[in-house]
């Protein structure tokens, strides 16, 4: 008979897990976790790694430092940002591509809300291989490609792996918006055709500031464009510190007009709320 065929033998087992470490979970607290180079340990507020196929969420504090590495070489995070005191402002993927006149994300980009605000801005990056014009997969493209989209399956989409992370926030499918990827590089071809030019390799990494209090997920699943025949997606880790916001004199603020501009409506934000 299983020891868990009982009520008691269940809590027992289940007791028994206590301080079971796996290479992918979060750490708790994450002040437990090594820190980078020059970093407080006690600043940390976020550590995980994030498995193939797996999906992560997280509010995290404006001035927050997010920092994404590609551990093996094949992870692909797919990133969505709500504003976390006004979940209705969120990440426009088409505005903070065509309000900065670039299709291609790198350092001092910011990521725009749909009310020309900045929600977070790219502030490092080894990779170069990120992607702000597919989205992410969905059951569907999942099924047809490798047999099974769902989340529980071998091959899950980055779709339904959103639907959950966004429920633990209160937030529904509908308010799921296009997506920004990292990790997996996308490029226009002469044609006007996308070009997938895959991952930079193993311990490349990006770093966001965060610009307002967000609500931020994740999922890392195999890009939509990925050639390759398998279901191919490796770990991500995920480490977030405190750290300051963009303020006028960083590079970021002045990067572009338009940025200059989308910082300023950030700004007015945050004095009329008294958050400034």
């Amino acid at each position: 008979m299983s020891t868990t065929a009982t009520t008691y033998g269940a809590r027992d087992h289940a007791r028994a897990q206590a301080g079971t470490v796996v290479d992918t979970m979060p750490t708790i607290p994450a002040t437990g976790a090594p820190a980078p180079p020059g970093v407080d340990p006690a600043a940390l507020t976020w550590a995980e790694t994030v498995a193939g196929g797996g999906y992560t969420h997280k509010v995290l504090a404006r001035g927050t430092r997010l920092r994404l590495t590609d551990l093996e070489g094949d992870a692909c995070a797919h990133l969505l940002l709500f504003n976390a005191e006004g979940p209705w402002e969120r990440l426009n993927v088409a505005d903070t591509v065509k309000v900065q006149w670039n299709a291609y994300l790198g350092e001092s980009v910011a990521l725009l809300s749909d009310q020309a605000r900045v929600l977070a801005t790219v502030v490092a990056d080894t990779s170069g291989r990120h992607d702000a014009l597919c989205g992410t997969s969905t059951v569907d493209h999942n099924t047809e490609r490798y047999g099974d989209g769902a989340p529980e399956g071998p091959s899950p989409a980055g779709m339904p792996l959103f639907t959950l992370a966004a429920a633990k926030n209160g937030l529904g499918p509908r308010d799921l918006p296009p997506s920004l990827s990292f990790f997996q590089g996308v490029r226009v071809d002469a044609e006007g055709g996308l070009e997938f030019t895959g991952a930079a390799g193993a311990g490349a990494s990006v770093d966001l500031r965060i610009e307002l209090p967000v609500v931020v997920l994740l999922a890392n699943t195999a890009h939509p464009l990925d050639p390759r025949e398998d279901y191919t997606v490796s770990p991500l880790r995920v480490l977030a510190w405190r750290d300051r916001p963009t303020t006028p004199d960083s590079p970021e603020w002045t990067h572009t007009p338009e940025a200059q501009r989308a910082f300023e409506n950030t700004a007015d934000y945050l004095t009329a709320r008294g958050l400034a």
